[in-house]
């Protein structure tokens, strides 16, 4: 695939791996619709992107209802949307037993939710069109289980399986649709991964700070998705391979998670 002209949309831009996706893809020749909450961080990114044509456009993945219908009301002015980009979401760091509930529900909203309102309000203009990509950011998480990770795991695990199921029902329509399952990659999601109160726990951990370089990483997603790939998993070491382990030795995987005590 050419990305040259091609539009791209990427939510979770204004930071890691969208930050990364948007300028790498500028480069590439792409017009980049930038999304996240922060709209002076996206104008900052904005005037760093090689010269396209290039729009800021707010969302917040929190409140599903409100972006499925603030972008139904835009995608006309919008025009054709190529490739759209599902990466905003948020992780998290507690056990289930010290949970508020609230916590999955707001994992769920960004995680999900938010996902399937924007691909549901983009989706029909690219059957319209005859064409598309939809490229949803998993997470190995998403493959695999461990301690920490109840309310994130299950809205990646979500993810995977929507994509598996989309994929069947637009395979007919000449959309492309790509799951990406990152590992460890160095960026500030530990930050702010949530805590128990679902408040942003705001320290590092040493599996993502000594992950994958996220402009690697970001390289291996754009190839993906030039080669229109299904599904891949992103990472290196323990990370990358912790699906394969799993598939082939699910009894060894979960007794190593068990004893995993690192969040």
């Amino acid at each position: 695939m050419d990305f040259k002209n091609k539009t791209v949309w990427i939510t979770g831009a204004s930071s890691g791996i969208g930050q990364e996706l948007a300028i790498q893809l500028a480069n590439l020749g792409a017009n980049i619709i930038l999304s996240a909450r922060s709209v002076d961080k996206l104008e900052q990114l904005k005037t760093r992107l090689a010269k396209g044509e290039h729009r800021v456009i707010a969302l917040d993945l929190a409140k599903p209802e409100q972006v499925l219908q603030h972008v139904k009301s835009a995608i006309n002015e919008i025009g054709q949307v190529d490739i759209l980009i599902n990466n905003g979401g948020v992780s998290q760091r507690s056990l289930f037993l010290e949970n508020d509930f609230s916590v999955y529900r707001q994992l769920m909203e960004v995680n999900y939710f938010g996902l399937v309102a924007l691909t549901k309000a983009i989706l029909p203009s690219m059957v319209e069109q005859g064409s598309g990509s939809i490229v949803s950011i998993s997470s190995v998480a998403g493959k695999v289980g461990s301690k920490f990770r109840t309310g994130y795991s299950g809205s990646k695990y979500a993810v995977v399986g929507f994509m598996d199921c989309l994929r069947a029902e637009v395979a007919d329509k000449n959309i492309h649709c790509l799951t990406i399952c990152p590992g460890s990659i160095k960026t500030a999601i530990a930050h702010n991964s949530l805590n128990e109160q679902g408040v942003a726990q705001n320290k590092p951990e040493q599996s993502i700070e000594n992950g994958m370089n996220v402009s690697i990483a970001v390289n291996k997603v754009i190839q993906a998705i030039a080669k229109q790939k299904d599904e891949v998993v992103v990472g290196q070491g323990l990370s990358g391979w912790a699906p394969t382990i799993k598939r082939f030795f699910p009894g060894i995987f979960n007794r190593l998670t068990a004893k995993t005590n690192y969040k």
